[in-house]
Order: C-alpha cells, then sequence, then structure tokens
C-alpha cells in the first residue's frame, strides 16, 4: 500500500481520517500543542485496516488554527503512557469553528478548538507487524453493562 496523505477541511473529511486513526497508539510524549503557531500535532503507530497481513505505520498529524486544547483522563507527566486512539469527532461552533475532540479508549479526550477545521494526517514511511487485528466489546453489550 502507498503511504497515505490525507487532509480534512470539513467534518466528512474529518470523519475519513478518524476511520484511518482508529485504534492507533498514541505515546503521550508524542503529543504536543504549539500554541505560538497555532497548531497540535502528535505521531501516532496507526493500525493498517486495508493490509492483508496486521500491521502498523508510523503516522504524524496535526492541526491548524488550533485557540485552545483542553485534556481529559489523561496524566500528561507520563511521556511514556500509551493512549488508544477510538475516533475523531467534531462538535461544530459557530461557523466555520468548533472543536474536534481525540476520543481515546478508558475515558482520556482530548479537545482541540479550532477557527476552522484544517488538519492532516501523513505516513511517514515505518511499517512493521502487528501482533493482532484490533477487537472491541460489542457497543450495545458495553452500554447495557452486559460486557
Amino acid at each position: 500500500m502507498d503511504l497515505l496523505k490525507l487532509v480534512a477541511l470539513d467534518p466528512d473529511d474529518l470523519a475519513v481520517i478518524s476511520a484511518h486513526l482508529q485504534d492507533a497508539v498514541i505515546r503521550v510524549g508524542d503529543i504536543a500543542y504549539l500554541p505560538g503557531e497555532r497548531r497540535f500535532a502528535l505521531a501516532a503507530r496507526r493500525y493498517d485496516w486495508e493490509a492483508e497481513q496486521p500491521q502498523r505505520r508510523l503516522a504524524g498529524l496535526h492541526f491548524e488554527h488550533v485557540t485552545n486544547v483542553r485534556v481529559r483522563g489523561i496524566d500528561q507527566g507520563d511521556k511514556e503512557a500509551v493512549l488508544n486512539l477510538l475516533a475523531v469527532a467534531f462538535e461544530p461552533g459557530e461557523a466555520p469553528s468548533g472543536t474536534a475532540t481525540l476520543i481515546f479508549a478508558e475515558g482520556g479526550a482530548i479537545q482541540i478548538d479550532v477557527e476552522c477545521i484544517e488538519m492532516q494526517m501523513k505516513d511517514l514511511g515505518p511499517v512493521w507487524a502487528a501482533e493482532s487485528r484490533p477487537a472491541h466489546e460489542d457497543l450495545e453489550a458495553i452500554q447495557s453493562g452486559r460486557r
């Protein structure tokens, strides 16, 4: 598979990138908010859902036009902690602004306020075998407490 390079300029584009980032693992130390540049960036080890064999790829992503970042349920001091990204969501504000939310397993989240959606995800090259394909519990069972 060729290296992916995707750009999001609206919520639909962001949903496509979210699908490619589902189950990415991210070290807390690989996350950066650069307020002077109005940029939020991170490096992720994304699961390659399109590959025939289980594999991960190193990918970088960044949001532009960032006005604020809020973190919930993540120990920012533990730079070696690993987060499992479930999805990237977007809540519109006064057009074209809004809040992109990185939703992590176990309740962690990063909310990124943006003047407008301008986000890019790019594979950076390295690829390695994954131990297995990520699996998720049935969402309905989780919501009803039947785990």
